[in-house]
């Protein structure tokens, strides 16, 4: 049986959101399609475009990453049409999950952010979570853009030293 493309990667878009216990970038969830070559990135953006906006999932844009996670919507749709994704395809999709589970909730869990305050600093949000627990919440505020930038970039490499660090000064 034959059925919409279109279908088949929202579908898998679901499969994959529901298949974790934690939200998937936009990047994550790409580089698995288009690895496998299921389809291209245009698509794919539409794919998700159109899952956001019928509320099958929700979308978080924290900086320049877009997270996203199945809504009660997408789990009870993805209930009803699972059967449509070949067990080929469930796989790999598992296969990649388990293999690549550390890097991808470590991505999901470190976030930072930057805005800029009333008081005209710019603040630094920098979070690291454990299954949505929060670990380590911190705000810095600096006088530059560029500084606040450069503070968010760097706690995505430097957040378990950090956390160690202060896990030590503190206890």
């Amino acid at each position: 049986m034959l059925q919409d493309p279109l279908t088949l990667y929202k579908l898998i878009v679901l499969y994959m959101l529901d298949r974790v216990s934690f939200p998937l970038t936009v990047a994550q969830i790409s580089d698995f399609i288009l690895e496998k070559d299921y389809t291209n990135f245009l698509t794919l953006q539409q794919v998700i475009s159109e899952l956001t906006d019928a509320g099958m999932i929700n979308s978080q844009s924290i900086r320049n990453r877009t997270h996203l996670a199945i809504s009660e919507e997408g789990q009870e749709t993805l209930q009803f049409f699972r059967n449509r994704i070949s067990d080929a395809i469930q796989q790999d999709i598992d296969t990649y999950l388990r293999e690549n589970e550390f890097t991808l909730r470590n991505e999901a869990s470190v976030q930072a952010n930057y805005y800029k305050s009333t008081s005209g600093e710019y603040e630094a949000q920098l979070i690291a979570k454990d299954r949505e627990i929060c670990l380590v919440n911190i705000t810095l505020s600096v006088p530059t853009e560029e500084m606040a930038s450069a503070i968010c970039d760097n706690w995505q490499n430097k957040n378990q030293e950090i956390y160690q660090y202060l896990i030590k000064q503190l206890f």
